[in-house]
């Protein structure tokens, strides 16, 4: 059924599930506090989704799968995929970064890899390859563009895509992750992109209060983010992709051991 099932559903749009939750992030707003007290200025709830998607990578291997061509394979990478706005105005022209990783990168890892790329891009203009090789599309005439892209298709479809086009593909990755938080907004349930390879889109909605009754009776006050999965059900089952989610949540409210390397790496299959 693994392998028939890609024909049945062949395409990510006929493939998507979607999963809501909500985690406490009490614990990592302590620890951002504490951090850009010490210096990590701009650490902030970003830093720490994508840390704790790549330690779940580490340990839950099967969501970084991908289906090219009906076939599925096992990642040997980890790539992160987000959109950026140059600056927070109305108009201001937005970008596509990738953020990449290994299953053994810790918090700190993560935070210079996106500084450092935040700041290259943040800037005038077209500052990397997929706003480059994009403006070149987009000048071609319709009917050109058309057969470009069918073209770009049908290697895609067979593996044959060049590395420095797949490199700068906003559609080709681990996970596509979206802050809708900071535009002070709930998650979307983000659709799949139909070309490409990205078989997870994970959406964060803006953090909020909540007060609620503990075990003893007593109010608490909880910091909550809502957030959303939207992703291609041919990778793995529903069981392993829960396993996945409940350590996603684990982590984030016990994000202390992200300044640490996993103790161990788990190698997905063949």
């Amino acid at each position: 059924m693994d392998a028939i099932f890609p024909f049945i559903a062949a395409n990510r749009l006929g493939a998507a599930n979607s999963f809501y939750a909500t985690v406490d992030v009490s614990k990592c707003e302590e620890i951002i506090t504490q951090k850009r007290a010490e210096g990590m200025r701009g650490l902030g709830m970003m830093h720490l989704f994508m840390a704790t998607y790549v330690r779940v990578v580490s340990q839950r291997p099967g969501i970084n799968r991908y289906i090219r061509g009906q076939r599925l394979y096992a990642r040997n990478n980890i790539e992160i995929c987000m959109t950026i706005k140059k600056a927070l105005k109305l108009n201001a022209p937005e970008s596509v970064i990738k953020i990449c990783a290994i299953p053994h990168d810790t918090l700190p890892m993560i935070y210079d890899s996106l500084t450092k790329i935040l700041e290259q891009n943040k800037q005038k203009g077209d500052q990397n390859s997929m706003d480059v090789f994009a403006r070149l599309l987009v000048n071609l005439p319709r009917v050109f563009l058309k057969s470009t892209v069918g073209t770009i298709r049908f290697l895609d479809y067979f593996g044959m895509l060049p590395r420095s086009l797949t490199n700068l593909s906003p559609f080709h990755g681990s996970m596509f992750l979206s802050n809708l938080g900071s535009l002070g907004i709930p998650p979307v349930v983000h659709h799949l992109y139909s070309f490409g390879n990205l078989p997870m889109f994970i959406t964060m909605g803006r953090k909020r209060t909540e007060y609620v009754l503990n075990s003893e009776g007593e109010v608490e006050k909880k910091r909550l983010i809502d957030f959303t999965f939207t992703c291609d059900d041919r990778i793995c089952d529903g069981h392993y992709y829960a396993s996945a989610f409940k350590l996603f949540k684990r982590i984030l409210e016990n994000p202390e051991q992200l300044f640490d390397p996993p103790k161990t790496v788990v190698q997905d299959i063949h």
